[in-house]
Formats: C-alpha cells, sequence, structure tokens
C-alpha cells in the first residue's frame, strides 16, 4: 500500500516535465482563486484527515506513506509543494473540493501492470488527466549496520517490490531468507530500523537506508532494469489540446452487444487512421455510478480502457472517436495531454515508485 500525493503549484507557475529532487517534509500552501494565501500546512492536514475519514467509511482499505511520490509530484511540478494523502480516493476529492489543484497517482507498472483500483476511480469522478511522469523503478536491499547476508531469516516490501525482486532474491548468494509483504517499501525499512531487527532486510532505496540509518546490502536488485511506474496528473478542467508537441489521449468505452465485431470496429477506427495504440485493457463491469450520469448505475459486460499517441486536435483523432461513438453505448475522453519525453536513467527514481498500489 502507499500514498498519494497532491499538488499546489505556485501562482502564475505552468506545469513543466523536468526533473527536481524532493524536499521531504516540505510545507504546504493553499492559495484562493484570486491567489492570495489563505492557508496553512495544518488546515490542509486537517482537511486531508477530513476527507480520509469520509473515504474510510466507504473503503477500509488505507494506504501509507511513501517517497516516490513525492518525486513524481516533484518531476510533473516543479516549486510545488506536495502532502500525502492515505488513500488513492482522497486524492481525487481533494482536488475535486478545491483543496490543491493537482493529484499525482500511479495508474500502471512495466511489470505489475494496471492499478485497477485508479482507472474505477477516473470513473467515479470528473476529474481529467493533465500530464503524465514516468519513473524507473530502483530497488536495493536494506539491513542494520553490521548485518550479513547470511544472518538474515527474512525480507519484507511491498508485495509489488517483492515480486519484481523475487529471481535475484532467489539467486542471491549467501541469502536464504523468507518473504513477508509490508504496506509500503519505505515503512519496511522504517519498521527493521525502529526495532532493530538484525535478521531481517527491507527492500526500500538508498534514500530510505539514508533516512533510516541502514546499509545497503545490494543495490540495482529489481528483476528488469527497465521496470517502470507510470503516474498520471489530474485536474478539475481539461488542459486545451495541442498540435505542437507529442500528445497522449486515453478514453475508456464499452459497449452491450455480445461478440467481438464491435471491438474490432473500434479498433479499425484508430488503424485505418495510422493511429498508435500504446494500451488496451479490458475491465469487468462494476455496479459503480458513473461521474457524468445522474440514472441508475449502469453495468457492462466489460469497460475497454485505451492509449493512444494523438492528441485531442488532431483532425484523425476526432474523426475517429466519432466513428467509434457510434459502435459504443459508452465512451468517454479521460484527458489529453503532453506525453513524459524525459529519458529515463537507472537509479534516478527510489524504489518505492513500484509501491504506489492500493491494497484493494
Amino acid at each position: 500500500m502507499a500514498v498519494v500525493n497532491f499538488v499546489k503549484p505556485h501562482i502564475g507557475q505552468s506545469p513543466k516535465l523536468q526533473g527536481r529532487t524532493p524536499r521531504r517534509g516540505s510545507g504546504v500552501v493553499r492559495s484562493s482563486l484570486q491567489g492570495a494565501v489563505v492557508g496553512n500546512r495544518a488546515e490542509w492536514l486537517t482537511s486531508c484527515a477530513v476527507l480520509s475519514s469520509k473515504v474510510a467509511a466507504l473503503a477500509p482499505h488505507s494506504t501509507n506513506g511513501h517517497l516516490a511520490l513525492a518525486v513524481a509530484s516533484a518531476k510533473a511540478y516543479p516549486g510545488s509543494d506536495a502532502i500525502p494523502c492515505d488513500q488513492f480516493e482522497v486524492a481525487f476529492q481533494a482536488v475535486e473540493n478545491w483543496v490543491a489543484d493537482r493529484a499525482v497517482l500511479p495508474v500502471e507498472n512495466s511489470l505489475g501492470g494496471s492499478i485497477h483500483r485508479n482507472y474505477d476511480l477516473l470513473l467515479r469522478h470528473r476529474l481529467h488527466i493533465v500530464g503524465e511522469v514516468q519513473l524507473p523503478v530502483h530497488h536495493c536491499l536494506l539491513a542494520l549496520p553490521g548485518v550479513r547476508r547470511e544472518d538474515i531469516t527474512r525480507v519484507i516490501s511491498h508485495p509489488q517490490a517483492l515480486a519484481q525482486c523475487e529471481h535475484t532474491l532467489t539467486r542471491m548468494p549467501g541469502l536464504n531468507a523468507a518473504r513477508e509483504a509490508f504496506d509500503d517499501t519505505a515503512g519496511a525499512a522504517e519498521y527493521v530500523a525502529a526495532n532493530g531487527l538484525r535478521d531481517t532486510a527491507a527492500i526500500a532505496s538508498s534514500r530510505a537506508a539514508e533516512l533510516y540509518g541502514m546499509e545497503v546490502l545490494a543495490d540495482g536488485i529489481q528483476d528488469d532494469s527497465g521496470n517502470v511506474t507510470r503516474f498520471v496528473m489530474l485536474a478539475r478542467e481539461p488542459i486545451v489540446p495541442r498540435m505542437d508537441r507529442p500528445f497522449k489521449t486515453s478514453i475508456v468505452f464499452a459497449h452491450d452487444k455480445e461478440g467481438t465485431s464491435v471491438l474490432f470496429k473500434v479498433l479499425s477506427a484508430f488503424a485505418f487512421r495510422d493511429i498508435s495504440l500504446t494500451k488496451i485493457e479490458s475491465r469487468p463491469h462494476r455496479p459503480i455510478r458513473l461521474a457524468d450520469s445522474s440514472t441508475a448505475p449502469k453495468q457492462f459486460e466489460y469497460m475497454f480502457y485505451v492509449d493512444f499517441q494523438a492528441s485531442l486536435a488532431d483532425p484523425r483523432v476526432q474523426n475517429a472517436l466519432a466513428e467509434v461513438q457510434e459502435f459504443t453505448s459508452f465512451l468517454r475522453v479521460l484527458g489529453s495531454y503532453p506525453m513524459d519525453m524525459t529519458p529515463m536513467a537507472a537509479g534516478v527514481a527510489s524504489s518505492e515508485s513500484s509501491s504506489a498500489y492500493s491494497s484493494s
């Protein structure tokens, strides 16, 4: 489990996709629509607590804090202040209720796949995707100073981190330890340090080792060096799509007819116009009330999520979506936004990039 961050950009600042070192424990300010500072960190945290308590009453599965979302937020909005939420839905509500301007949430990992909870929440809420960031995942094996691999009897971390390091741990010389799931990666390191556990190691980032006085027994233990987590930025209003830089568009649709002919027609609408699809995933229907529907909850056999590399301003996309709408019973554009084109160097991100997953 992990947290999500929502950010309040400084007045007059435009979002930029460029690197920046995150500030741990930085203050958060809240600005009015006119730009005047009307609150402080205590008020922000109070607002978060209220939202969290409301969400907890509906969804008992909570998430715990870690560092990756601070990295993602800093990369997405340099110069802004980030504050963690203890549940994914809290971040959605924070933006909807004007507590924050943006939310930064994980949506998929190159090894672990999609974070389905957040895809479902995109349908429940009225927020729009306005950007994306991608962070490489870099895991380390941490232990207390002086502990050797032979001393370790168990390794704890978030289930995704354990899964992403499974083969490396199995082949690691001198290590013969059981694996145990923990809420999040940084929390696992903190737990080992706080309790002085000399028989337990944690999978987390090198930054977590610095924070909690631990040593790195092994660096870069992820099974795939190209492991990446993708985050999206959400806002109350969509951005104006443009054609002067690479854009990505995310949609979701459903059809109430059986068979594969409708799906074929939908995909053909993009293929015939030479629009490249980067993701397609089906989700079984859930009895949820869609954000843009005032009627009774709608149920479909499957919902199809599609990402493609083109801007909504492109006439090809407009024509394709017009054709798609003819074959589907439900179609919604989740966002049309700039692609993250930042080169990714190994080891840039903390290992918590892979821990931003809901328990539900």
